[in-house]
């Protein structure tokens, strides 16, 4: 019986989400997607995937939620034995309604919850498997560079998440796991430059005019998929898509 190599993608039903379970699925993996309210577009992804000759499967999950986050590995345990990749896609913290019920919430989802997705998979996931943290420039470099005041919570929320998982080093030595971390500069199409554009107008055409064309979110998933397979990167690598980290600590 043919192998079968297996990722789990965070928010998965849009967006770099999507292209990273799509990407992944052209490399001939399994996958599995979380959503949170976006139902019919998870199902789009796993018709898509199914559509290349792989199998796929959305689930329902709140991540900053520990009853669902157990549902979701019971759930996924039940589709397949195993994980060889798990991206850490999903990340909020700019919606008002949220941060208005809650003031924490940003640290709630983009460094509580990745914290609890990694140890909850990390059981699952094989010896040689990757886990992938998905972030942005501004959230890389807090403490380094001027944020812009729309972003900043979900800049230090980021920051605090990947600083967290990093601690984890040894442990994901002692699984024999490798984690890598992915930043993006503003990633066209996106919702985050939208919404940072309503604080601060003309905010993309100055990372154009200055940086050049932004990635894709089809840009991103590729490159994430493609740092995802490369046994040459070392566990806590940094990838880079879109302008370089010096770039944005100039004057």
């Amino acid at each position: 019986m043919q192998e079968r190599f297996v990722a789990l993608v965070t928010g998965g039903s849009r967006g770099i989400g999507a292209e990273t379970a799509l990407a992944l699925a052209e490399h001939g993996y399994d996958v599995v997607l979380t959503y949170r309210n976006k139902a019919a577009r998870a199902q789009e992804v796993v018709a898509a995937i199914t559509r290349q000759g792989k199998e796929a499967l959305a689930l329902c999950c709140d991540i900053t939620q520990a009853d669902e986050v157990a549902r979701l590995f019971q759930q996924v345990s039940l589709w397949r034995a195993h994980l060889d990749i798990l991206v850490l896609n999903a990340s909020d913290g700019m919606e008002r309604d949220l941060v208005a019920a809650d003031p924490d919430y940003p640290m709630h989802i983009n460094r509580d919850a990745q914290l609890a997705l990694v140890k909850a998979a990390l059981p699952l996931v094989r010896p040689g498997g990757v886990i992938v943290f998905v972030t942005s420039h501004w959230a890389h470099l807090y403490g380094k560079m001027q944020q812009l005041p729309a972003y900043e919570p979900v800049a230090e929320s980021k920051y605090a998440g990947e600083q967290a998982l990093r601690a984890l080093q040894p442990d994901f030595d002692a699984h024999g796991v490798r984690l890598l971390v992915v930043t993006g500069d503003l990633v066209e199409g996106t919702i985050t430059p939208r919404l940072l554009e309503r604080s601060a107008p003309g905010l993309i055409e100055r990372r154009r005019t200055t940086q050049g064309a932004l990635p894709t979110a089809r840009d991103m998933g590729r490159e994430i998929a493609q740092a995802a397979l490369n046994p040459a990167l070392a566990s806590g690598a940094t990838i880079v898509i879109g302008a370089a980290l010096e770039s944005m600590l100039a004057p």
